[in-house]
């Protein structure tokens, strides 16, 4: 990843995030921007004068973050961006200016009180077009990423999310588990999944990228079938493409998106169904 976009607001989750994006552009060399939003609220909240103060503020505590950051990746560049609007919005489309780049956003899931809990994560998942980075502030970043389990369910987008997970995969030297979901477990399904499996399996080989490949009957929430598998395997990432609940909108989020980035204590990547690659800088 060239560009890692992080978005911060200050909180306990945003600093864990930005964590996580550290760990990330020391592997690929990418440059790290802290992106803070200055929003709606925020700003019909305060006088002119209160806002002038409050901005110098922000920017004193970017800067200070830019200085922590730089003794983690003392060689990699690192910039401080401020924008107006909509978190999920301005975030999104910041993030769409920039080749290979990705976006990593902390979150207390449905319950949480910063600017990316619940339905703000969510509505950047549904806007944006490169790879978003999702995850709990209790997820910790105490190991090494050496496990990722990618999801290939019988859907003609699924593939679309390997070329993402190779990089990362090659990036980490970690190891990918292609997970086949029979979802209902027919004959046909069955059939697809294996050629399904087989496609994501040269695709790694090509890559140069260890993997495992097996499949799992899934009879009932497919969403629960994959984090019980990603926590018996001690897994440490997991990837899947953004499930539209609508063709003709990327605004839609379907329901099994919305509960695996709820829902899981281990960070989650979300793959838009676009050819992100090809965003010109």
């Amino acid at each position: 990843m060239k560009n890692i976009i992080v978005g911060i607001d200050f909180s306990a989750s945003s600093l864990n995030a930005l964590k996580h994006a550290i760990a990330i552009s020391i592997k690929t060399h990418g440059r790290l921007h802290l992106v803070w939003v200055k929003t709606p609220s925020f700003t019909n909240k305060v006088s002119r004068e209160q806002m002038k103060k409050a901005m110098q503020k922000v920017q004193k505590a970017l800067d200070d973050l830019i200085v922590e950051t730089k003794r983690e990746v003392p060689k990699n560049e690192v910039l401080s961006v401020i924008l107006d609007g909509k978190t999920s919005t301005e975030l999104t489309k910041y993030a769409a200016n920039f080749a290979e780049s990705i976006i990593v956003i902390g979150t207390h899931g449905m319950s949480g009180q910063d600017v990316f809990a619940g339905s703000n994560a969510m509505k950047a998942v549904g806007l944006t077009t490169v790879p978003i980075l999702i995850l709990r502030e209790d997820v910790k970043i105490n190991r090494d990423l050496v496990q990722i389990l990618v999801p290939i369910d019988s859907s003609f987008e699924t593939l679309q999310k390997m070329k993402f997970a190779t990089r990362i995969a090659k990036a980490f030297a970690a190891k990918i588990l292609l997970l086949g979901l029979n979802n209902p477990p027919s004959a046909e399904i069955k059939h697809t999944i294996t050629v399904q499996l087989q496609h994501a399996s040269t695709m790694c080989k090509d890559a140069k990228i260890r993997h495992a490949v097996t499949a799992v009957d899934v009879t009932g929430n497919a969403t629960e079938a994959i984090i019980n598998y990603a926590q018996d395997k001690d897994i440490n990432l997991i990837i899947v493409m953004r499930e539209e609940e609508d063709d003709f909108s990327n605004f839609w989020v379907g329901s099994d998106t919305r509960r695996m980035v709820n829902t899981s204590p281990m960070p989650i990547v979300v793959i838009p169904n676009v050819n992100y690659f090809a965003v010109s800088k």
